[in-house]
């Protein structure tokens, strides 16, 4: 399912002569249209006739709004059930291309072909698609596999380092979660550039893999690779609310701070374990402001997270290093704790 790509693209190209598609539809953004698309026309071997179908770049396009307008245009190009939808972006072109095309005349086939480390190591794979509603975060969406997910490493060279780091963060949440020896071999980076974590995106890509295929439902072990994102996911929202986005990696590394201390408050790591996690962490992404954020606004975001049931917030907190709870409910005085523990970290 997951193919890593010769550079002449010959695996895809085996991929399209296989099926017998009706016609492609490429979804990008004004990013990858610029630096990613002529790549993969360059290599792309095929009869069938394409169109590409462009969007702004970035989260706040993630929406509603974007999804009617495919929907409307694969409408006037007559797309029928055995038309075929490339996402080649990030993670919201996956997650937009993904929902779009699960919901598309009950669904239509799709590949997802990721361009940031990000969506190589995580936000491509596992079957989850989705949009934004109002402000929230991946609040309507899907499960639905995409037929096959092709990685390209040398589309990462085309990437700003913010958006290399961003990528980082979700492979430090997977060693964290799941594999000791890979969150101890990625702190070993001591230059974030793509040459250092090339070696380690299959290892991601495998440990995401595995957690997906055991639990596809996030019915239990699934909701462990949400370390981090329920108190970043309610930053994330918060910043999107007020028009000032900021990168999903980055949400996810102060997620991860936040619910280390968590998780050493709730007693399921000792002190030096969560010191450690955060410091190395703190190597890698510099400090992020939440002063404009209250306690109560971020709390009401927390009370509407994906994972909650009767109105109880559950967390995934991690258990050592390399392992991890979930459905694990707080303490309200410790959630707020670890708010105030990350807001006094800018002045230590």
């Amino acid at each position: 399912m997951i193919t890593i790509l010769n550079d002449d693209f010959s695996q895809l190209n085996n991929f399209l002569h296989e099926k017998s598609f009706s016609k492609i539809f490429i979804l990008v953004d004004e990013n990858t249209h610029e630096y990613c698309l002529p790549v993969l026309l360059g290599n792309m071997e095929t009869n069938l006739n394409f169109e590409i179908l462009e969007i702004e770049a970035g989260e706040e396009m993630k929406n509603i709004q974007t999804a009617n307008q495919l929907w409307e245009i694969l409408t006037e190009m007559q797309a029928d059930r055995k038309a075929l939808v490339i996402n080649l972006g990030g993670g919201v072109i996956t997650d937009m291309g993904g929902f779009v095309a699960s919901t598309y005349k009950r669904g239509v086939q799709f590949i997802n072909i990721p361009t940031t480390l990000l969506s190589m190591c995580d936000a491509s794979i596992g079957g989850k698609t989705g949009i934004d509603l109002m402000h929230y975060k991946n609040m309507v969406g899907t499960f639905a596999f995409p037929e096959q997910i092709f990685i390209y490493p040398k589309f990462l060279e085309t990437l700003p380092f913010k958006e290399l780091r961003s990528g980082f963060a979700e492979m430090l949440k997977h060693g964290l979660i799941a594999d000791k020896a890979h969150w101890e071999s990625l702190i070993q980076v001591h230059k974030l550039d793509v040459e250092a974590v090339v070696p380690h995106i299959q290892t991601s890509m495998d440990i995401k893999q595995e957690v997906v295929e055991k639990d596809f439902h996030e019915r239990n072990i699934r909701k462990t690779l949400n370390f981090g994102h329920t108190i970043g996911h309610s930053i994330e929202s918060l910043c999107l609310s007020q028009g000032n986005p900021i990168l999903h990696g980055e949400a996810v590394a102060m997620g991860m701070i936040c619910e280390a201390h968590l998780a050493y408050l709730e007693d399921l790591i000792t002190q030096q374990e969560a010191d450690g996690i955060i410091e190395n962490i703190q190597r890698y992404y510099p400090y992020l402001d939440i002063s404009d954020f209250t306690d109560e606004s971020i709390t009401a975001l927390l009370l509407n997270d994906k994972k909650n049931t009767d109105s109880k917030i559950n967390f995934s907190l991690v258990s050592g290093i390399g392992s991890c709870t979930y459905d694990h409910q707080c303490s309200q005085e410790n959630i707020l704790k670890s708010l105030d523990f990350y807001r006094k970290l800018n002045n230590a």
